[in-house]
């Protein structure tokens, strides 16, 4: 019979041995983990955190691996619990001792994350990201690891193939997920600027973010450059970039025509003020 496979993504408890022996340690001798997926930690939160430990003490031990050869452990999960202790003053923790590699410790800190305080749509694909390329899992994998559907896992993966614009709008909380997700129904990243641009102007909901990626994708396609045109490509780039929106130049023999597109009074309003700043 094949042996099952582990399923963290179950539950906290599949982290902590089911009667772990009581033990403490020095939180100067504790160092954190490398593989810890948060990359930012909420101050307020973690200050109510130190709070809450200052009057009863850490409830849910630190899990940690044996002491190294120069004394100290490595934190394998609840590095927010560790800094909240740091903030607390406190000397001594307690701890769980488990032997883990670096698949195993980027797993558990992933799951504890997920499942205590969720970690931000962009930290999460980064560690599965992670497991992808440096453990050679599969997303089918990752998956049952961290008890999510394969889907899930492909498209908060996904995330990270969006341009550093829409990345850094999503960490700094100026889009939500469900408008990064929108965006990724782009293949142009002039475009994808563009409408950025314009979900946070005009503060687009999710389904309206959709319903303009999808007139962007449904409407006329510029043709296909060639190098005669090369700079007529770049000058529609630069409007596209300055209106915040699609603009297509079509040019013709003796001419041509320039092409705004708006989807809303709103946007119309907006192009307005743009184009006549002095009226």
């Amino acid at each position: 019979m094949a042996k099952p496979r582990k399923v963290l993504g179950r539950g906290l408890d599949a982290l902590i041995p089911s009667r772990p022996s009581a033990q403490e340690a020095r939180l100067d001798d504790i160092v954190p983990s490398r593989h810890q997926p948060r990359t930012t930690f909420d101050e307020p939160k973690l200050t109510e955190l130190a709070e809450s430990v200052r009057v009863h003490g850490i409830i849910q031990p630190l899990i940690v691996t044996p002491p190294g050869e120069d004394g100290k452990r490595k934190l394998i999960a609840g590095e927010r619990r560790w800094q909240a202790a740091r903030q607390a003053g406190l000397e001594m923790v307690p701890i769980v001792e488990r032997e883990a590699d670096g698949e195993t410790a980027l797993e558990m800190a992933l799951v504890e994350n997920i499942q205590r305080q969720g970690l931000s749509p962009l930290e999460e694909a980064a560690a599965f990201d992670r497991l992808s390329r440096e453990h050679g899992l599969t997303q089918e994998e990752i998956a049952s690891r961290v008890g999510r559907a394969r889907s899930s896992v492909a498209n908060v993966m996904r995330l990270l193939s969006l341009p550093s614009s829409v990345r850094n709008a999503l960490a700094e909380g100026s889009i939500s997920e469900g408008h990064a997700r929108a965006l990724l129904g782009l293949d142009s990243p002039d475009l994808i600027d563009a409408i950025l641009d314009r979900i946070v102007e005009l503060g687009l909901s999710v389904r309206e973010a959709e319903q303009l990626v999808k007139r962007a994708n449904d409407g006329p396609r510029p043709r296909q450059a060639t190098a005669k045109d090369a700079d007529l490509t770049r000058l529609e780039s630069d409007l596209q970039q300055s209106l915040g929106t699609k603009v297509l130049l079509q040019p013709s023999r003796k001419g041509g025509r320039i092409v705004i597109e708006w989807y809303s009074r709103e946007e119309l309003m907006a192009l307005t003020d743009r184009l006549l700043p002095e009226s």
